[in-house]
């Protein structure tokens, strides 16, 4: 057996690692920019100059925000986990260390891509701001190559089963594969000028909200739910030094999940021009996918049964059985919302914001850097981080961010809808929408400081992550031979 062949490849889950935390700092960075800017309207244009202004409006940044956070730091994070766990749980190096290589050099060129074509206003306008049709044919390659490094490693593993969380992360690359093409399909047009191609989109009218709302919501579902739970049913029981609590609950949990998920996307589209029954149909699911997810939290903090009093002085294992917290409480809400007499209330409103965060960084976030935390010290030779003080200190400020976030917008969100509907006796409405905003000034405040605590956190870890790379070494760990399978 040749030498790369009885090591890991580690190299590639260390350069995606350092990269989810740099990525997670800018994501985070620019999103604070964005809330600062709601409160502070005047802040770009009477701080930079005047050519700078309109990349740095709120309306170009928003989506720079959103892909940085979702795709630059989440999509990292994925390919860290997936690339570590396939190799560990298969028991074999990964399928192809060069096309490893381009997964990681060119998923970096499409950030980068972003970063610099969002704030020009290159974009298609989509809610992911979906880029122009050159690079969304990049982001295409290289998600066939990720699935060829992944299911081929799979397929030379060697062991016969295929652990849990290798069906979370495959299923995130299928979907997330099908979900880009669908929503993508485009016709461009090969006009001059030749360096400023533009393309149209395929569908129109509703068909394309509809489109875009499946996409969209199975984003969320497969990109920040399945991956991420892939994440979640590796790195907990590691952690907590337990077996998955149930592994028929985890089959039943990915089934339910995976097909549910796909047809919840209509909640979005309440009272629109969708077909009622098509928004009925939304709803049914959205209700019913809240089994599926309790099922999949209830598996994760089960695990630690009998390792309860671990959580007193673990802080990698406060944050990932936190984010489980956090998905259990965000999975309840997001069904609860998605009944209209609800929706009629939360949407277009604050509320729908606290929701979205309270997933992102409760859950996603927050599972990604407990996960990223038992990773770094494995991949840089060390027996554990730099400062276990500091990843302490990392857990109460992100957490308490999250919380202030969280809770102001809830507040915000509720006012704002009860003040929208509120009318006078005589049918005319009780606010302008103008007084709604500046009722809503000391929340988005509130979010500032709360957003501001989490980027803060981000930052801690930098150090402590850079801290332990310079004392460790960057050797690769050798392939471990299956257990022995007694019947």
């Amino acid at each position: 057996m040749s030498e790369t062949q009885t090591t890991y490849n580690y190299k590639v889950v260390r350069q995606f690692a350092v990269m989810t935390v740099i990525w997670g700092i800018v994501g985070m960075l620019v999103g604070v920019i964005i809330a600062a800017q709601l409160v502070w309207p005047e802040l770009v244009s009477a701080n930079v100059p005047e050519f700078l202004a309109p990349f740095l409006s709120y309306g170009r940044l928003r989506p720079l925000h959103t892909n940085a956070v979702i795709f630059a730091f989440g999509g990292c994070a994925l390919f860290a986990t997936s690339y570590y766990c396939v190799q560990r749980t298969c028991h074999t190096r990964l399928f192809s260390d060069g096309l490893a290589a381009f997964t990681f050099w060119f998923w970096q060129i499409v950030i980068l891509l972003a970063a610099l074509s969002l704030p020009m206003g290159i974009t298609t306008g989509k809610e992911y701001a979906e880029l122009e049709w050159p690079i969304d044919i990049l982001i295409t390659v290289v998600w066939v190559v990720y699935a060829v490094v992944f299911f081929g490693t799979i397929a030379k593993r060697k062991v016969q089963h295929i652990y849990v969380a290798n069906w979370f992360f495959g299923a995130m690359i299928i979907a997330v594969a099908l979900l880009h093409l669908v929503n993508s399909a485009e016709i461009p047009v090969l006009a001059a000028p030749w360096w400023s191609p533009r393309s149209y989109s395929l569908y129109a009218g509703v068909q394309d909200a509809m489109i875009q709302w499946w996409y969209g919501h199975n984003a969320v579902g497969f990109f920040l739910t399945a991956g991420f739970l892939g994440m979640m049913y590796y790195f907990v029981p590691k952690q907590a030094g337990r077996p998955i609590y149930s592994y028929r609950l985890s089959v039943v949990h990915f089934w339910a999940l995976i097909f549910t998920y796909m047809w919840a996307g209509p909640h979005h589209l309440h009272y629109t021009a969708l077909p009622d029954w098509t928004q009925s149909i939304g709803m049914l699911f959205s209700l019913i996918l809240l089994a599926p997810s309790w099922g999949g939290m209830i598996n994760g903090i089960m695990t630690l049964s009998g390792a309860w009093h671990k959580l007193r002085d673990d802080p990698i294992l406060k944050f990932l059985v936190t984010s489980l917290s956090f998905y259990g409480m965000s999975t309840f809400e997001g069904p609860m919302m998605s009944i209209k007499s609800v929706n009629a209330l939360s949407h277009y409103t604050d509320w729908t914001i606290g929701h979205v965060h309270s997933g992102a960084l409760g859950w996603v976030a927050m599972v990604s850097i407990g996960s990223l935390y038992y990773l770094l010290p494995r991949l840089f030779g060390r027996k554990e981080m730099y400062s276990v003080k500091l990843i302490t200190a990392h857990f109460w400020i992100a957490t308490i961010g999250v919380v202030l976030y969280i809770a102001a917008l809830w507040i915000a969100g509720v006012m704002q809808g009860l003040m929208w509907r509120s009318i006078n006796p005589d049918g005319t409405l009780a606010y302008s929408f103008v007084e709604s905003v500046k009722y809503s000034y000391p929340f988005w405040q509130i979010r500032v400081v709360g957003g501001l605590l989490f980027l803060v956190g981000m930052l801690i870890m930098a150090y402590n992550m850079f801290k332990t790379i310079g004392a460790g070494e960057s050797e690769d760990a050798p392939v471990l031979a299956p257990a022995a399978h007694h019947a």
